[in-house]
């Protein structure tokens, strides 16, 4: 697969036209100047009226409770996944770009996609960072169900059925080998396709394996589970569809294609 570059949103999206919500973060690369071409270009007054909202390098607050997935997600295991881990890696993040010299006032999006430019401790991090922003924006105590409208007839579209894609992705869930990630990106060619990253890696890097933007990813790190569901991550994956915010990846979807 080819290498994508864009600009997702976090946790709301803007409402102006495609070509201005690609125009934000592409930058100059080849692959990003023939995807905009390829939407039609922007103008630079379309540039200037985006509103940017991709992840930046702090940690962004829940908009939940700890306690608020539970069953499937116990308060304990929330608290400390996102007062310890997830804080960890934003912590270090700044560190590591403040010793880089990292333009912090940009997307972190634009740091990853050009991943390979920078230290282990940015991209390690960086990735964590920007795996969890993502995690915590895609889940809601009103989650779970299917999703609708567009984005089903897509799922439908790349694997059959909204039942083979929950069995792909578990798949690529319970299939990693150690801890990482499993996903749900848009391809170059603005379809979907299920995959994994090792650690945390994802799909943005360009040393990434596998790539696309993503709009859907779940934390396979024994930290994400072992407290409720001991080595059951199989257990954790089939479980999460519960909490699953099929609203905010639909937002992201309908900001992509």
């Amino acid at each position: 697969m080819k290498k994508v570059s864009f600009n997702p949103s976090r946790r709301t999206f803007i409402t102006q036209s495609t070509k201005a919500t690609l125009a934000v973060g592409i930058g100059s690369s080849a692959v990003g100047s023939a995807f905009l071409t390829a939407c039609g270009g922007t103008s630079e007054k379309e540039e200037e009226e985006v509103v940017q909202l991709s992840t930046g390098f702090s940690q962004a607050g829940l908009a939940y409770d700890y306690a608020a997935l539970e069953p499937n997600i116990d308060a304990m295991t929330m608290e400390i996944h996102y007062t310890k881990h997830a804080a960890g890696y934003a912590k270090k993040l700044k560190a590591a770009c403040e010793a880089e010299g990292v333009d912090m006032e940009k997307p972190l999006e634009e740091v990853l996609m050009k991943v390979s430019n920078y230290s282990t401790a940015t991209r390690n991090n960086g990735g964590g960072h920007y795996n969890h922003e993502l995690f915590w924006s895609i889940m809601s105590p009103e989650g779970g169900g299917k999703p609708e409208g567009e984005l089903a007839s897509a799922i439908d579209e790349a694997f059959g059925s909204f039942d083979a894609f929950v069995e792909k992705f578990e798949g690529a869930a319970k299939g990693r080998f150690g801890s990482g990630w499993a996903w749900l990106v848009v391809d170059e060619n603005k379809k979907l396709q299920v995959g994994s990253t090792p650690n945390q890696d994802n799909p943005l890097m360009d040393i990434s394996d596998f790539q696309g933007i993503p709009l859907m990813g779940i934390d396979v790190w024994e930290h994400a589970y072992y407290l409720h569901y001991q080595n059951e991550r199989g257990k954790y994956v089939s479980n999460w569809w519960n909490v699953v915010n099929w609203s905010a990846i639909s937002d992201r979807y309908q900001s992509i294609v």
